[in-house]
């Protein structure tokens, strides 16, 4: 099966239902289809073939998600960029899987813009939005309107060549060299990653999900992919900067469903006036990225009594692992759960050898048909984190984390192998957030390492030693991250030192800075 018959199969089931409701937007399974197929004429009139990659860098929109369903069924992988990111970073992407085609908006067009003129593998760039942006001296490569494109092409599918070993998405995070890596997912990934949680959520045709989360981040992208394989509906919405609008929104649509991070829950247990308020429709609230503090747990519960409480861990590399039964949560709060549907977790020692006793703490190691095929030309990447398994046929997923496993099976997250920082649902790479404080005059020396946070999971935090006669300020530096970064990566605290620890060689070393 190839991702988008989800699409395909619930308009056909369900032509008139809403698909997805975005700010006063509301389109059914049907329009999205039929807009799609325009797309994927359009794209391939443009230049976009067989396997090329298209880039989708727009706010959480139905043309966002018009644009993933259109890329697939042109044969080709999109990739979402996060709409905050800063135009060296969307370069180095485009550059890097060698994009065909570009889908922004003209609200972006100033930061993509320099991208584009960066970007010589690009064949078309196609813009949504009513604004039309200044292109009088020219771009990098040919400019669309969106109407205009669709306008111009049939509704019907067009003919289809990929099959479900084929690459369906790119999803970027964050690496350890400072340089974003490309997840390699297939449509046989997506289909098993999606089937198991819709499995164990027990999603049906009536669930309608509430979405915060930016389609950039696989959490996020998700929610639309999996509605549309049950037949539910998707209310976007761009952050939950706003809350009282968006728990609002959640009574106002009737949501059953509402996918939230550990920022998230900080942020709801903080609105006082939510304790008088009832949602009879919610059925579940799922967390990912950070595990749960006991007491958002806690306060979840009686926020939302007799809403199921899903806690759940996964990673960019294999989507989700695990997930805790709402029924064990009360005797198993710090547990992220068990293996889900279809996928089988174990952990192994530091001589490789799968741990069976309990308590004892080793690599989480998953395998499945939700693991990634591996990163974007990067074999040695790839290699470190697929290794042979317990068959010959198999490559199995070595995350990097370590666990410990009760006698029942069920997994407790215990610390990162390496110093990638999990903050606000994103990876962060401190080497990347460090090359920002560096490229600031009056910068000696910086290390950033991630704190423990109830809010963010982890907070990153940034020690910096400033130049002889430097009148920098942590102010200073906090507003150079915010220009430069974006804003998940920005640090939540800066200290400044004299100096940093160092090993005998002299390179900085974050022994105890953590």
């Amino acid at each position: 099966m190839l991702v988008h018959e989800f699409l395909e199969r619930s308009a056909i089931r369900f032509p008139g239902k809403e698909s997805i409701v975005a700010g006063s937007t509301r389109l059914t399974f049907g329009e999205i289809d039929a807009a799609a197929n325009r797309l994927a004429h359009a794209l391939r009139n443009r230049g976009v073939c067989y396997g090329d990659r298209v880039g989708i860098l727009l706010d959480n929109t139905a043309e966002a998600v018009i644009s993933i369903w259109g890329a697939l069924k042109a044969d080709a992988v999109f990739f979402v960029i996060n709409p905050t990111t800063k135009a060296n970073k969307i370069t180095y992407i485009l550059n890097n899987c060698r994009a065909t085609a570009l889908i922004t908006q003209g609200e972006k067009w100033q930061t993509a813009r320099e991208a584009i003129n960066r970007t010589q593998s690009l064949k078309a760039v196609l813009l949504t939005g009513k604004s039309k942006p200044d292109t009088s001296d020219g771009t990098g490569a040919p400019l669309f309107g969106w109407n205009e494109e669709l306008e111009a092409q049939p509704e019907t599918a067009p003919e289809r060549k990929t099959i479900d070993i084929d690459l369906a998405a790119l999803i970027y995070t964050s690496g350890t060299t400072g340089h974003p890596k490309g997840v390699m997912l297939t449509h046989r990934n997506i289909v098993s990653a999606s089937t198991s949680i819709t499995t164990y959520l027990e999603n049906v045709e009536e669930d309608i999900i509430l979405n915060v989360l930016p389609l950039s981040f696989d959490y996020g992208l998700y929610q639309v992919l999996m509605a549309a394989q049950f037949g539910g509906t998707v209310i976007l919405e761009r952050s939950f900067a706003y809350p009282y609008a968006i728990i609002d929104r959640l009574k106002k649509e009737h949501a059953t469903g509402f996918p939230i991070v550990p920022t998230i829950s900080a942020i709801i247990l903080q609105m006082k006036d939510l304790a008088k308020e009832r949602f009879p429709h919610l059925r579940y609230l799922t967390n990912t990225a950070a595990a749960l503090p006991v007491s958002h747990i806690e306060g979840l519960k009686q926020l939302f009594p007799g809403v199921q409480l899903y806690s759940m861990y996964g990673l960019t590399e294999c989507k989700r692992v695990s997930y805790l039964p709402p029924a064990e949560i009360d005797r198993r709060p710090t547990s992220v759960g068990r293996g889900m549907p279809n996928e089988q977790v174990y952990l192994v020692d530091e001589e490789d050898r799968i741990i069976t006793e309990s308590g004892v703490i080793g690599e989480l190691v998953v395998r499945g048909a939700n693991v990634m095929k591996g990163y974007w030309e990067l074999p040695e990447e790839t290699a470190e984190m697929l290794k042979p398994g317990r068959f010959q046929w198999e490559r199995v997923l070595y995350t990097g984390d370590l666990f410990r496993m009760d006698e029942d099976g069920y997994l407790y997250f215990v610390a990162r192998k390496d110093d990638i920082i999990k903050s606000r649902g994103e990876k962060v790479s401190p080497k990347e957030v460090e090359n920002v404080l560096y490229s600031l005059e009056g910068v000696l020396e910086a290390a950033v390492v991630g704190v423990q946070d109830d809010v963010l999971g982890e907070a990153i935090k940034a020690y910096v030693v400033l130049k002889e006669g430097s009148a920098l300020t942590e102010k200073k530096i906090l507003a150079h991250c915010s220009r430069n970064l974006e804003d998940f990566m920005v640090p939540k605290i800066v200290e400044l030192r004299t100096s940093l620890p160092k090993t005998s060689s002299g390179k900085i070393t974050k022994k105890g800075l953590a």
